[in-house]
Formats: C-alpha cells, sequence, structure tokens
C-alpha cells in the first residue's frame, strides 16, 4: 500500500513560513535542520496525533522552476494547498483575529464549505468543511 508521507509547499522565506504555520495555523514542528547554508528544513505536521505520518515539508521557493510557478497559482487565485477543519467558521473567525488576510470568506461550493487566505509568504492556501 502506497500513502502520501510528505507534500511540499514553496515558500519564499522557510523561517518566517515556520513561525506563522505554527503559531497562527496551529502546526507543530516535526523536523528542523540546519543545512549550513542559512535555510533550515523544516517539517510541520498536525497536532495532537492527527496525521502522524504526514508531514509539509516548507520548501525555499526560489529558482527557474518554483518561482515561475508559484507566482501563477497566485496570480490565478489557485490554492497551493487545502487542509481541512472541523468548524470552518470558527476557524475563519479565530484567525482573521490573527490578521490573517483572506481573499475568499467562507462559501458552499459543492460538497464542501471553503475559504482561502493568504499564507505571508507567497501563497494562497483554501480551508475546507465537509457540509452535513
Amino acid at each position: 500500500m502506497i500513502k502520501v508521507a510528505m507534500t511540499g509547499v514553496y515558500v519564499d522565506d522557510v523561517t518566517k513560513a515556520h513561525a506563522f504555520y505554527t503559531g497562527v495555523l496551529g502546526f507543530e514542528t516535526r523536523t528542523r535542520v540546519d543545512l549550513g547554508d542559512g535555510t533550515p528544513f523544516v517539517t510541520v505536521g498536525a497536532r495532537e496525533g492527527a496525521q502522524p505520518d504526514l508531514e509539509l515539508l516548507l520548501e525555499p521557493g526560489q529558482g527557474p522552476i518554483a518561482e515561475p510557478y508559484r507566482r501563477a497559482l497566485h496570480e490565478a487565485g489557485l490554492p497551493c494547498i487545502v487542509f481541512s477543519v472541523d468548524d470552518l467558521r470558527g476557524e475563519y473567525e479565530r484567525l482573521s483575529g490573527l490578521g490573517v488576510r483572506f481573499t475568499h470568506p467562507p462559501q458552499e461550493q459543492g460538497p464542501v464549505l471553503a475559504a482561502v487566505f493568504d499564507d505571508t509568504v507567497g501563497n494562497l492556501v483554501q480551508l475546507v468543511q465537509p457540509k452535513g
């Protein structure tokens, strides 16, 4: 059986992304290793044992592949990743109170309630809650 172990998100600044994804979104640090070039290797994941085998790699977003990819997604208004939540309206209020800028407030989209926010490091991120 094949399972997803890790996925990556290209970011403007790994240290700033780490602070946002842990301090604001509430993820926990899974791995933080200094690679010696000033940019750490950082993974985060859901707290409280949820999805213990799934990590999000915060990858440097500079370079000839990452930069055009990220810019194209952002300009098109497309999220780079989707996270699920149990209470989207509650998370919207919590994150808005912390200064997170939403580009789309909670709205119904087919089988989910969805919202999109700016992660402060070059990406749009979607939150979804299944309806019903």
